[in-house]
C-alpha cells in the first residue's frame, strides 16, 4: 500500500519529536502493509516549512531507515499545504511541495466554517499553475460539512478527496464518520490515508480501517492504484464494481450505528 498523507518527519510539526520516534513510525507502517509513504509535514502559519527543510528532513530520515532493516519502507517528500498559505508561495515552491514530485498538492482544507473563500482561491491559484489537488482530511473539514456546494464545485475542478482512515472508524468522531460515509456513498472518497502522527494517538493504519467499516474490497483502489496514479502523474483509474449484497448489508448496519 502507499500512504499519500503521513506526518513522519521529526521535529518540523506536530509529528514525531525525534529521529529514533520517526524510524519506529516508520517500522509501524511497515508492519501494517504500507511499503511506500509519503511525508507530508504541515506547511502552514503555525508550522512554516518549506520545501528546502523539508527535502534536508527527509533525506536525513532516508538515512536513518537505510541502518533499520525492520523499516521496509520508502518514503518521498511532500507537504500538507494549507489553503491558507497558497498565496504567499511562488510557483517553484508550490512545485516541490507535491506529492512524490507529481503535480499533485495535498491542500489542507479549512477546519472552521466560513472558509469558502480561501479554499477556492487557494485551488485556483493552483490550477492556473498546472498543478492539481488532493484535498486532505475532508470529512474533518467544516468549511466542507457545511458547504455540500462546493464539494461538489471541487471535485468538477478535478479535486480528488482523501479520507483519513481514523474517521471511518469513529476516531475522529460522529460527524467525521458519517460526512466520510457520505462522501464514500457519493463516490468522492478518491484515496484513504492514515493521516499518522505518532504511535499512540495518531497511529499509522489504512487496511485494518478500510475492512472495519466495509470498504475491504477497495483497498486495492483507495490505498494502492489512486495514490500510486497520483505519484506518477498518471490517469485516475476507475473506480472498481461496488461490494455484493453481503457487503452492503454490514455497511449499512455501519452506517446505522453510527
Amino acid at each position: 500500500m502507499i500512504d499519500l498523507h503521513f506526518h513522519l518527519l521529526p521535529e518540523i510539526d506536530d509529528g514525531p519529536g525525534d529521529w529514533q520516534e520517526a524510524v519506529e513510525l516508520a517500522c509501524a507502517a511497515s508492519r501494517c502493509g504500507v511499503e511506500l509513504v509519503v511525508a507530508t509535514p504541515h506547511v502552514s502559519p503555525v508550522y512554516p516549512n518549506r520545501a528546502a527543510g523539508i527535502a534536508q528532513a527527509l533525506a536525513e530520515l532516508q538515512r536513518h531507515l537505510r541502518s533499520e532493516e525492520r523499516a521496509a519502507v520508502e518514503v518521498v517528500g511532500g507537504g500538507e499545504v494549507a489553503a491558507s498559505v497558497v498565496a504567499e508561495l511562488g510557483e517553484a515552491e508550490l512545485q516541490a511541495l507535491t506529492l512524490g514530485g507529481s503535480r499533485w498538492v495535498l491542500l489542507e482544507p479549512p477546519t472552521a466554517p466560513g472558509g469558502g473563500f480561501a479554499l477556492r482561491s487557494a485551488v485556483s491559484r493552483l490550477r492556473s499553475l498546472g498543478l492539481r489537488c488532493v484535498i486532505a482530511h475532508p470529512e474533518r473539514s467544516g468549511t466542507l460539512a457545511r458547504e455540500p456546494r462546493l464539494v461538489s464545485e471541487l471535485a468538477a475542478a478535478g479535486a480528488l478527496f482523501s479520507v483519513t482512515a481514523g474517521s471511518l472508524v469513529g476516531r475522529f468522531g460522529s460527524a467525521a464518520r458519517r460526512f466520510a460515509l457520505q462522501l464514500a456513498g457519493e463516490g468522492l472518497m478518491h484515496n484513504v490515508a492514515s493521516d499518522a502522527h505518532d504511535l499512540d494517538r495518531r497511529p499509522p493504519g489504512i487496511a485494518a480501517e478500510l475492512k472495519a467499516s466495509g470498504f475491504g474490497h477497495l483497498i486495492g483502489w483507495l490505498a494502492e492504484a489512486v495514490p500510486a496514479a497520483i505519484i506518477a502523474d498518471e490517469p485516475i483509474p476507475p473506480r472498481p464494481a461496488g461490494p455484493g449484497p453481503a457487503r452492503r448489508r454490514r455497511l449499512l448496519r455501519f452506517r446505522r450505528a453510527g
